[in-house]
This record gives structure tokens, C-alpha cells and sequence, in this order.
């Protein structure tokens, strides 16, 4: 993967989050993928928040995103692959407070190490939670720490891969009683699945659709 183009997709990101796009994020919908239209009440639903930890591209690095890997001790979703984050807690200010505060007890990630460029909007999961993705841009040579009842294993796929919407394949599993569809985009050995997924293959066709109408 040439540099300039790895450069070309971590400006685009930048671009798009400094766009009147951006500052009024929509709900995250897709009709193909109803699994997460089960529930419509948005307040009826636990509040929580994820983190995108985007590293930088510099000296024409390529930039990447940090993901985790679920411990296989935990009760829902273990060994999944996920983003830095959990459920909003009563000192938490707002979203972006939850996502930092999550990430820096996951993998160490401090909030004065994050700059948070913008936010996606909601996703609703059939698990009763109202997830909100928070972006931010981080340093490239932070070490991580994995808080081990939680995060087996954290990794880092290249942005120009997250960005690539033909990267991202549907599939179906059941769920209370019928086929739903999700997403998978692969990397390596690692298989980013399910609400992950969905997050990022839509910032994936945000920033995509944002460069179309933008050329």
C-alpha cells in the first residue's frame, strides 16, 4: 500500500470531521442490517460510549486504528473483537467523558493522550444499550495496557483498510428466531465483527460519501 495513499485516507478522515457533515451526526441505520432496529426508544436505553483511537500519519507512516480483543472470561461477547469502551457512569460529564474514562481503564489510553476530533451517531443494539462512537487522534508510539479481566489482547489494523467499504462482507446469524444480518471485515487473524463492524463500515460510507459529494 503506497504512502501517499495511506496519507490521502487519514487526511480525508480529518476533512470529513471538520465538515458541517460531521457536526450533526445521523442515527447509524442500515435497512439490510435490522438486527439493530429491535428496539426504537432511544431513552428506554443504557447509554454507553466506544472510542476510535486513530493514530496519526506522520513522516508517511501509515495511520491506524487501535482495537482490542475481549477477554474470554466476560459474560457477553467474549473473545469478540471490540472498541475501547462501556456503559456511562453518573460522574461521567458526557459521551466523550465515558469513552476516555473506559479507555484509559481497558488499555491505559489517558484522556490527555486523545484528541477527540468528533463523534458518530448512536447505535442501538438489540442488547438494550445506545452505543455512541467518539473519534480521537493519538500519538503513534503510545504503549498500551491491557486491563486483563477485560482486554485479551489489544492490535492495530491500518486505517486505509477500515476506511475501504468493499473490505466489509455480510453474513447472517440467528437471533430470536430469525436470520439477521451483520458485517465482518477481516485483518490478519483477527475477524472485526457484528456492532464493530457496523460502527466502522459506516464511518466507513460517511467519509466516502463526504469525498464524492466534496471532488
Amino acid at each position: 500500500m503506497d504512502k501517499p495513499r495511506q496519507k490521502n485516507t487519514y487526511e480525508a478522515l480529518l476533512h470529513f470531521f471538520l465538515s458541517k457533515q460531521a457536526k450533526t451526526p445521523s442515527r447509524i441505520f442500515r435497512p439490510e442490517l435490522d438486527v439493530y432496529q429491535t428496539a426504537k426508544n432511544e431513552s428506554e436505553l443504557r447509554k454507553a460510549a466506544v472510542l476510535l483511537p486513530i493514530t496519526r500519519s506522520e513522516d508517511g507512516s501509515g495511520s491506524h486504528l487501535v482495537l482490542t480483543v475481549r477477554s474470554e472470561n466476560l459474560k457477553s461477547h467474549a473473545g469478540q473483537i471490540s472498541l475501547p469502551g462501556g456503559t456511562q457512569e453518573e460522574q461521567d460529564e458526557d459521551s466523550i467523558a465515558t469513552a476516555l474514562r473506559e479507555s484509559e481503564e481497558e488499555i491505559g489510553l489517558a484522556s490527555n493522550h486523545v484528541e477527540v476530533i468528533g463523534r458518530l451517531g448512536n447505535l442501538v443494539l438489540p442488547s438494550g444499550f445506545l452505543i455512541t462512537p467518539i473519534v480521537g487522534i493519538i500519538n503513534n508510539n503510545l504503549n498500551f495496557v491491557a486491563q486483563p479481566q477485560e482486554v485479551a489482547d489489544i492490535f492495530q489494523a491500518p486505517l486505509e483498510l477500515i476506511l475501504d467499504v468493499t473490505a466489509y462482507q455480510k453474513f447472517t446469524v440467528p437471533f430470536e428466531g430469525k436470520d439477521r444480518t451483520v458485517l465482518e471485515i477481516h485483518f490478519e487473524d483477527y475477524r472485526i465483527w457484528g456492532a464493530t463492524a457496523a460502527i466502522l463500515f459506516h464511518l466507513a460510507n460517511e467519509i466516502k460519501n463526504y469525498k464524492n459529494y466534496s471532488d
